[in-house]
């Protein structure tokens, strides 16, 4: 069974993960999307060495998938923040 996908959702998850601890210190939060984004392509190119189903064949390959997969993080924690907005300025 090909699972490569679950290695891509991995990275995403570590990344979120990455960006919610970055939110706790200091640093300015207009940096999430790149250290999530340098974290995925680093963590793309090391899942594509220990993973044998990751799809991705070459680290160029696996750093596109990683960047992307991290980005997905920010751009899942946006959508969430959106989405529960709206919800609570229905309540009012």
């Amino acid at each position: 069974m090909d699972l490569g996908i679950t290695g891509v959702a991995a990275v995403t998850v570590i990344c979120y993960l990455a960006a919610q601890a970055v939110k706790a210190t200091p640093v300015n939060n207009k940096w999430i999307p790149v250290i999530c984004g340098v974290l995925g392509g680093a963590l793309g190119v090391v899942a594509m060495i220990i993973m044998p189903d990751f799809p991705a064949g070459d680290p160029i390959t696996a750093a596109a998938v990683g960047i992307v997969s991290g980005l997905a993080a920010t751009g899942a924690n946006q959508v969430y923040k959106q989405l529960s907005g709206k919800n609570g300025s229905d309540n009012s």
